[in-house]
């Protein structure tokens, strides 16, 4: 039952290859989170097809409405917003979430708030946490790695950001040329349980002295030479060792510039986002980092860590309330800048 105060949100989520449509009531509440992935049919080619994505999201955009408002119990006529990611994303993925929120706000004359992509991850922790700004914010996905502070809801100040590939793009590559496919992330992690993650010493990217800046070219390549090497040699190579010492590396750089950080800037909590937030070797890595410097550490449960639109919903919750909307002159960005 809605109230004359409540806020009911429709969000759209269609940055990359999952459609996601959720509703969500005074930007807490999750009445639905549907999402329709699309991993199976992209493990062909080893990684997301931007066409093929933009295809798929045109088929399940109206099916995928449908089942949020039917979970949630409503109808569009409950609607009081509807909220969208309008990047950074796959431009032709974005462009299909874009129009059907554009086309919902103007039949319904109700308001439209964008939603940045890296602010929907960071809003994922608000969801299943009594978390409030300001906090340190570690965001690692597939397309993004950022060191966030959080001073309050809607206000960012980036730290810290991957100068080459994001994390979640290394692991992908480096799960490809161990025979691991797509996607690479969770693969990773579950073979690296069975290995040892100090066989190999793969080297620890820090740059300069006190930045708050990755890079994860080097370990890359790293990982590409050393198989390279082993291959001419004629050596046996242990894939397990492979994928647990390279994510002992990755993990080792992210969890203590972020202890560095949140020590620099004097926080109290920290929050992990994106969908490597879900890695099991790094909330472990975090935890204990966490515990040992009297830190708070909060993260999203999985389904909240990949790409869905609940995290949309909450971030437009905030927006909305800071006096953010949008026309219908909005558009998609594949690379719009955040903070």
């Amino acid at each position: 039952m809605k109230n004359e105060k409540d806020m009911i949100i429709l969000a759209i989520e269609t940055s990359c290859d999952e459609t996601s449509a959720a509703v969500v009531k005074n930007g807490k509440e999750i009445l639905s989170n549907a999402i329709s992935s699309q991993i199976e049919l992209h493990a062909k080619f080893g990684g997301v097809v931007p066409e093929v994505a933009s295809r798929k999201h045109v088929e399940k955009m109206n099916p995928i409405i449908d089942e949020a408002l039917n979970a949630a119990g409503i109808t569009f006529a409950d609607l009081d917003a509807v909220a969208v990611t309008h990047g950074p994303g796959l431009i032709g993925a974005l462009l299909v979430g874009l129009a059907e929120a554009k086309a919902i706000a103007f039949a319904l004359d109700i308001p439209l708030i964008g939603v940045h992509h890296i602010e929907g991850h960071i809003s994922a922790n608000y969801i299943e946490h009594n978390l409030k700004p300001p906090f340190l914010c570690m965001v690692v996905s597939g397309g993004h790695t950022h060191l966030v502070e959080v001073k309050d809801y809607g206000s960012y100040n980036i730290i810290g950001r991957t100068r080459d590939d994001a994390v979640g793009e290394a692991y992908d590559k480096v799960a490809r040329s161990i025979g691991l496919g797509y996607p690479g992330g969770p693969k990773i992690d579950v073979l690296a349980k069975t290995g040892n993650g100090g066989a190999i010493d793969f080297p620890r990217t820090y740059l300069e002295k006190g930045s708050y800046d990755f890079s994860f070219s080097g370990i890359k390549s790293a990982v590409l030479n050393y198989l390279n090497q082993m291959k001419m040699k004629d050596e046996t190579i242990n894939p397990s060792d492979v994928a647990a010492s390279f994510q002992e590396a990755v993990i080792e750089v992210i969890t203590n510039k972020t202890m560095m950080a949140a020590k620099n800037l004097n926080m109290s909590k920290i929050a992990l986002a994106g969908g490597v937030a879900s890695n099991s070797r790094l909330r472990e890595e975090m935890h204990r980092k966490a515990k040992e410097n009297g830190y708070e550490l909060y993260y999203p449960s999985p389904i909240y860590c990949t790409d869905n639109a609940a995290m949309i919903g909450i971030a437009a919750y905030y927006d909305y309330k800071n006096g953010i909307q949008h026309d219908m002159s909005l558009n998609a960005s594949s690379n719009i800048q955040f903070g």
